[in-house]
């Protein structure tokens, strides 16, 4: 994979991440209201994914309850519905005067007759004038209660703003009311009354009685509901409005009731609703229904209800549900297409497989008409007199011709005449064109559409959406459903959601609390630059790849800092490659059999990854990349390799073998660092690259002069080639030499030693496996690979027993378990004088007389290296 495609990946995530909290009014509004910045063509390809619905009979017009916006006089759909805190409605609990029971039922009620009520609960009082039925649960156990007075032991509801009793509990007449039995109790206490239970009997049992509505006394029956009758709340018996509730909708079609909506599209109820023409539902007009109903002695009692209600996100109105005339997808024709296709796509996190999934298995028709101004229409006429629809293929085609070289405007100002197909327009004046515009949400989940297959080098499906947590309601099904009706699959063969972005608290941001992190800030810095430094754009990607953007995410001032501090140790990592490879170039290259063992090690580390890093690009999961890169870098790299490697990088000669061993291994490690990090810091690894010490060829033998020219890091299997034993050899010296560092301290802070280098450490081991291979290092005829450079200390030695001659003179000492295998580590002083070049001590030191001061090792690269810096002044 080319580099740019990992950075590709990265930068969409690092975009969408860091615009997440402005998601209603930012990049979300791009995405997924298309119509904001479109051109003719994307409105032509809408117009071409409605035709094919349509002509596949998935397109209906219906009258139907949907979400409706009184504010903004138009349907919504689910997705564009929001559920604020602390909404209030009025809810009431209601008397439905029972007037005939079935044959099989008489038995049961005939004896409290004319007197025996159905008590409902509602929290939309205003929808009563459309009631057509109360639903009942058939498998629920109801009870026939008759009220009495409250003895003394049981309070009476003291009334007030919030809980009012109706007049029928305040009279001297009491009824009988039909309640759930398991409520019974529940609301005795709530209404304050005491309730005698005189006859159980079950839902099933009161299905086709009929009571008397209590506002213009139709008959209406009592009805068997579905599951959505519980005993969690109410009464167990739901006032049934077909017109202005889904499941009321859905039990209407089965017993045949009447779908009634006395209500506007201005929210107001019309003149269908009699004497309560005029008002508005949620306002006036709620009241007035509630009081006419208590004048008729109705209603048990009214309280305030705090409950999640939807509003219209747009104008942060409430909603009603009402019955209109709409266009609608039908779903279940190709519902379960939907559920196929939705098992292939690939979700990251797996878990939004099962919330996509149960909104899809339980989606209703799409109502995919709105009563806009603005937007793409639906390309419907209507015969004046009959309002019979006309749309086929001839004028989907012509509309959408002409809507693909004008754009969606022209359906508002061309004539009817115009806008109809040639063999039409001799009777276009008994057709009016629509007026209705398609859900926002049709539009953006038509944009595959006008996108995949029709813009150069893009193909159908989409390799991956990406948006919010909230979109599986929205764009990603909106997309999922127009392409499964028309393609057959699902548009995108992957999908990413994220969480929304919070500041360091775990608060939600907004302008009140001031606890906005504007990512413009974090780049350029604020007006107070001490208090909101600039940290450039860098430093907030590495904050994106940080987190686990896959749930909520958090950023600060604090948390901006660290990742500041993390980027300035990775600068410092690249400066110390660059730095120590000033004179390096590929023919000093050391082969990787003659490398010494640390020095293999090394390289199979950066394998490992590189490739662990691939894997994480390849599944998104930016934050592993950013925790393998941190422990690489801090912990493998600059806490051991190059701590160990400084002694033969500075003091080693020039042209020495290790060194240049060493540099081998390093510029392989810069080469590979600078790339994987790339996609996700761009400027530091220009940066980097920009001063690479020597070119970079491509293997088709170009030079990248830019890193994004270069190609992700071919993958060396040799690398990983290391036995199993050989790695597990490593890990144990990386533990022991922790162990001896903790040794070290201890004789540090008895002032035997300063510096590591003033030590010799002993070692024993009982284990003879660990003690040939301990003894093979410290007798390395390779200097990187000795113990005592590995420990940083003067000199290492591998001790055969803890014989007294052998410890005795070990001030200090102590043991260890590494893997299951005792060491024994001693700390003393380090034998000979110390170097003053590289400040080792060795018994050699003052064995030159030309360089007194020097070691074996220094006298030798010095020797070496004064003929040439002679040479070079001559």
């Amino acid at each position: 994979m080319k580099l740019r495609e990992k950075a590709a990946k990265f930068a969409k995530s690092t975009v969408k991440t860091q615009m997440a909290s402005f998601k209603r009014y930012g990049v979300w509004a791009a995405w997924n209201n298309p119509y904001l910045t479109l051109d003719p063509e994307y409105e032509a390809s809408q117009i071409e994914v409605f035709g094919q619905m349509a002509l596949q009979g998935y397109i209906y017009r219906g009258r139907k309850p949907v979400h409706w916006s009184p504010s903004s006089r138009t349907a919504l759909a689910e997705a564009e519905l929001e559920y604020p805190e602390g909404h209030v409605s009025r809810s009431i609990y209601a008397i439905f005067k029972l007037v005939n029971a079935t044959p099989s039922s008489s038995s049961l009620m005939s004896e409290f007759l004319p007197d025996l009520g159905l008590a409902i609960w509602t929290t939309t009082p205003w929808t009563i004038p459309a009631n057509a039925a109360v639903a009942v649960n058939g498998k629920l156990q109801y009870a026939i209660v008759e009220v009495h007075s409250p003895p003394g032991d049981i309070p009476v509801p003291k009334e007030d703003k919030r809980h009012r009793l109706g007049q029928v509990l305040n009279g001297d007449k009491r009824p009988f009311l039909v309640v759930a039995s398991d409520l019974v109790p529940a609301l005795a206490v709530k209404w304050g009354v005491k309730l005698s239970v005189k006859k159980i009997l079950l839902g099933s049992d009161l299905e086709n009685c009929s009571y008397i509505h209590p506002i213009d006394k139709r008959e209406c029956p009592v009805v068997i509901g579905g599951e959505y009758i519980t005993t969690e709340s109410g009464t167990g018996l739901v006032h049934t409005a077909p017109g202005h509730g889904q499941e009321d909708y859905v039990t209407g079609l089965k017993y045949g009731l009447p779908i009634l909506s006395p209500v506007g599209d201005d929210g107001k109820f019309t003149e269908e609703a009699g004497q309560f023409g005029g008002l508005d539902v949620l306002g006036d007009g709620n009241t007035a229904v509630v009081n006419y109903l208590d004048g008729q002695s109705s209603i048990l009692m009214e309280e305030s209800y705090q409950h999640k209600y939807p509003y219209d996100w747009r104008t942060k109105k409430p909603t009603i549900f009402r019955a209109t005339e709409q266009w609608f997808a039908s779903v279940e024709g190709f519902r379960q297409a939907a559920m196929d296709a939705i098992g292939h796509v690939k979700w990251i996190p797996p878990q939004a497989e099962n919330r996509i999934s149960a909104m899809t298995s339980s989606r209703s028709d799409w109502c995919i008409s709105r009563q806009r101004t603005w937007g793409v229409p639906i390309p419907v006429f209507y015969h004046k007199q009959t309002m019979e629809p006309l749309m086929n293929e001839e004028t989907i085609n012509h509309i959408k011709s002409i809507i693909a070289q004008r754009g969606s405007d022209a359906w508002w100002y061309m004539k009817v005449e115009d806008l109809l197909p040639e063999r039409y327009r001799d009777k276009a004046s008994d057709y009016e064109k629509g007026t209705d515009t398609m859900d926002v949400w049709f539009d953006s989940g038509s944009s595959w559409a006008a996108v995949l297959g029709k813009r150069a080098g893009l193909n159908f499906p989409a390799d991956l959406y990406l948006e919010g947590t909230d979109q599986h309601r929205g764009w990603f099904q909106s997309s999922l459903l127009t392409s499964i009706a028309t393609k057959g699959r699902a548009p995108y063969k992957g999908v990413i959601t994220h969480g929304f972005v919070l500041d360091e608290r775990g608060l939600k941001m907004s302008k009140s609390l001031g606890n906005v992190v504007d990512p413009y800030t974090v780049i350029e810095g604020g007006k107070n630059q001490k208090e909101a430094p600039g940290y450039g754009a860098d430093v907030l990607r590495l904050w994106v790849s940080s987190v686990d953007y896959t749930g909520d995410v958090m950023v600060g001032p604090q948390i901006l800092r660290q990742m500041s501090d993390i980027y300035r140790k990775l600068r410092g990592t690249l400066r110390y490659l660059l730095g120590n490879l000033h004179d390096w170039k590929a023919e000093d290259a050391v082969s990787y059999q003659e490398l010494p063992m640390i020095d293999q090690h090394a390289l199979y580390q950066l394998e490992n990854v590189v490739k662990n890093i691939e894997e994480s690009y390849e599944n998104y999961q930016f934050f592993k990349i950013f925790q393998i890169i941190q422990r690489f870098v801090i912990v493998d790299l600059s806490n051991f390799y190059f701590d160990v490697a400084k002694d033969r990088l500075y003091v080693g000669g020039m042209e020495s073998f290790t060194r240049r061993s060493c540099q081998t291994v390093l510029a392989e490690h810069l080469l590979s660092l600078v790339r994987v990090i790339a996609p996700i810091l761009p400027h530091l690894a220009e940066d980097a690259w920009q001063n690479l010490p020597f070119p970079y060829t491509n293997e088709g033998g170009s030079v990248a002069k830019f890193v994004f020219d270069s190609r992700w890091p071919t993958a060396h299997e040799r690398w990983l080639a290391l036995s199993p034993e050989e790695v597990n050899f490593w890990a144990e010296i990386l533990e022991l030499r922790t162990e001896v560092n903790k040794v070290l301290e201890v004789a540090r802070g008895g002032k035997l030693i300063g510096s590591s280098l003033e030590a010799k450490v002993l070692l024993h081991t009982s284990d003879a496996n660990l003690a040939s291979l301990l003894c093979k290092m410290s007798a390395a005829t390779n200097d990187a690979d000795n113990l005592h450079r590995i420990f940083i200390t003067s000199q290492a030695e591998v001790i055969p027993s803890l014989e007294d001659e052998l410890t005795a003179d070990v001030p200090y000492s102590g043991e260890c378990e590494i893997n299951g295998k005792k060491v024994w580590i001693g700390a003393s002083k380090a034998e000979g004088s110390k170097c003053e070049r590289c400040w080792n001590y060795s018994p050699k030191v003052g064995s030159f007389p030309e360089h007194p001061t020097l070691c074996s090792r220094c006298y030798t690269v010095v020797a070496i290296q004064s003929p040439r810096a002679v040479a070079a002044v001559s």
